[in-house]
């Protein structure tokens, strides 16, 4: 299980404010904010970072033009910010069982489907997903994902252009997601996590590939990204996207 995206709900400045765009880029994360998947009710907006990425989505029309009804609910509510972690998995299907088994909502995998060209057209992803169902302290879910197979992996690598490692930024090695969380949310993460360890007010979890995710109780809902790369040009560099703070590591 490894870091694999995480899904922003973003104001319109994040696509169209040139000096927003602007203060991205010049962190060492070369973003187009016109390039990527949408509809007549949803545009979406890739920050690749490495082999990771952020999903960041502003909505067009109320309805969501097809994009998930409960994260266009969220968004009709007014929340921005951190809306669903996304974890990779090698066996989304074994995955489902497991957190089924220990009586968790999870529902079942299945591709990303969404609606286009006047809802005529169903444009379907390849890769499946499932979601466990939403944290009751901070508006954020985690899900998991698996490709289709490995050229639709090979392929997806070559989409993510313009990538931050061009200039040196290789990835995301750790996530920390405060709130406030309560005990039962806490449950939860052990349960979907077997191997975190619990520090006081911090859940800690080892992942794949040297990475690390890490709950930790607070008052205020926020998330810290560490990235990691050999350009010194950019370490300590930081950039803000909604509740989501960016800080460029060694």
């Amino acid at each position: 299980m490894k870091l694999d995206h995480l899904i922003i709900n973003i104001s319109d400045e994040y696509q169209l404010d040139n000096r927003t765009i602007d203060e991205i880029r010049e962190n060492g994360f070369p973003y187009e904010p016109k390039w990527g998947k949408g509809t007549k009710g949803f545009r979406a907006s890739n920050l690749w970072i490495g082999n990771e990425y952020f999903e960041m989505i502003r909505l067009l029309k109320q309805d969501g033009g097809g994009w998930r009804e409960e994260w266009v609910n969220h968004y009709n509510q007014g929340h921005r910010g951190l809306i669903c972690l996304m974890l990779d998995v090698e066996d989304i299907d074994l995955e489902y069982q497991r957190i089924l088994n220990k009586g968790i909502d999870i529902t079942e995998p299945k591709y990303l489907q969404f609606k286009w060209f006047f809802n005529l057209l169903t444009r379907t992803m390849p890769w499946r997903n499932s979601y466990i169902n939403f944290f009751k302290g901070i508006p954020m879910q985690i899900g998991f994902q698996q490709m289709k197979d490995k050229k639709s992996l090979d392929f997806m690598r070559e989409y993510m252009v313009p990538n931050s490692r061009d200039n040196g930024i290789e990835g995301i090695n750790k996530v920390i997601i405060k709130g406030e969380f309560l005990e039962e949310d806490y449950e939860l993460i052990e349960q979907i996590f077997e191997e975190g360890e619990k520090d006081n007010d911090s859940i800690i979890v080892n992942l794949s590939n040297n990475q690390q995710l890490i709950f930790q109780k607070s008052s205020f809902y926020s998330v810290e990204v560490f990235t990691y790369g050999n350009n010194e040009n950019y370490h300590n560099g930081k950039i803000k996207i909604e509740n989501v703070h960016v800080l460029n590591c060694k």
